[in-house]
């Protein structure tokens, strides 16, 4: 199976600009609070994403031209993943359109692939005999601000490098 590419405002990002690293990090309005015992409480108000993509290769990536004042479409590699007791999982994000969630039992100390639909936000994978948990996995699209990508470029070295941040909208 290749993978899909990294994808900024439907430009991708090819392996000569440099194998992307990425990060994604938790963006979340949440806080401690305490009760008058003294017992915690979580408050969580809303859930989004942030990180980073940045890379080092032959080419810079081409994202020059992107309206970045503009929400952009993110189709990240990075793959999230949830694993349970059941079969069926709703996903915390929308997964890419070009390559399907996928799914794993774990039998006795083995993660074992087995197939997975995908409907309405929910996948789910297939029984598996013996099976004592389930993963599945996919790789997230989001709806971003990003800021246009401060570069590098080493004459000596014949690179460039790249880094983009980006925050859910």
């Amino acid at each position: 199976m290749s993978l899909p590419l990294v994808t900024l405002g439907g430009i991708p990002i090819v392996l000569h600009a440099g194998a992307p690293d990425q990060s994604d990090t938790p963006l979340l309005g949440e806080s401690v609070i305490r009760l008058s015992d003294g017992t915690g409480v979580k408050m969580t108000h809303w859930g989004k994403s942030a990180g980073t993509i940045s890379g080092q290769g032959w080419m810079p990536p081409g994202l020059d031209g992107l309206d970045y004042s503009q929400p952009l479409e993110l189709r990240l590699t990075s793959q999230e993943s949830i694993v349970g007791d059941a079969r069926e999982f709703a996903l915390t994000s929308t997964p890419r359109d070009d390559q399907a969630p996928w799914a794993f039992a774990l039998v006795g100390t083995q993660w074992v692939e087995t197939g997975c639909s995908f409907v309405s936000d929910v996948a789910t994978a297939d029984l598996v005999v013996g099976a004592s948990k389930y993963m599945v996995h996919w790789m997230p699209i989001y709806s971003v601000f990003a800021s246009k990508p401060p570069k590098t470029q080493s004459s000596g070295q014949g690179s460039f490098g790249w880094t983009i941040t980006w925050e859910e909208v």
